[in-house]
């Protein structure tokens, strides 16, 4: 394989950052950057002119966007990223919350060569531990649904987590613990006026608020 340039962490982070708010579909402007990266939009303006400069990104009416070299620097970290977390997940048995953080750590100082054999040793995975797609894998996306478009008494399987919802403090705790991770098969019980689903797990019924339940992937089955 071509050995890979590497770049500043800032300059990684911020391709990450608008990969990962792209894949979610959300709207990749200064202010949404800003509060993923959880530094001032002052900053975060000064940033995107360099990266801008450097032809890393495109500013097209606000809306910001990767360029062909930024889309490369963005896929090799979250590669790194998600295949770290799955690495310490699988293997050193870390929790959600304790992987995403220090995959945050590890994406920057990843090799190639250790990368790769990372990859080996987890058997050539395609997601991350939170079913969110490892660039470069063989990954093929189901046919999924949000969990708060199901209607009760509909069963289900947990595809993914996107995301949006790993930076929201304490929920990959409580998904963790409630079992709502990929895989896990479950069955909506309920459909509250508020947007809370009701949803039962084996024997245990546990409450998703609707900023979750409108974000959470699965595969329904009959």
């Amino acid at each position: 394989m071509e050995k890979q340039r590497e770049w500043h962490p800032a300059v990684e982070e911020y391709c990450e950052a608008i990969f990962e708010l792209n894949e979610d579909n959300l709207e990749v402007i200064k202010a949404r950057i800003s509060e993923r990266l959880m530094v001032t939009t002052s900053a975060v303006s000064q940033s995107i002119s360099r990266l801008e400069k450097d032809g890393i990104v495109e500013i097209n009416q606000g809306q910001i966007s990767l360029t062909e070299k930024g889309e490369t620097i963005a896929q090799k970290v979250v590669r790194r990223h998600r295949l770290a977390e799955r690495f310490l997940t699988d293997i050193l048995k870390l929790s959600w919350a304790e992987a995403h953080h220090e995959a945050g750590k590890w994406e920057h100082i990843i090799s190639q060569r250790v990368e790769e054999a990372m990859s080996r040793v987890l058997g050539e995975p395609t997601t991350c531990p939170h079913g969110n797609p490892i660039p470069g894998s063989d990954y093929v996306a189901p046919t999924t649904r949000q969990l708060s478009e199901l209607e009760a008494d509909s069963n289900f399987t947990v595809s993914r987590i996107p995301e949006e919802l790993e930076f929201v403090p304490d929920l990959l705790e409580f998904l963790e613990k409630s079992e709502l991770v990929p895989g896990t098969k479950g069955k909506l019980v309920n459909n509250s006026p508020d947007g809370t689903c009701t949803i039962q797990i084996g024997d245990n019924k546990v409450g998703v608020g609707p900023f979750a339940a409108e974000r959470i992937l699965v595969i329904q089955s009959s």
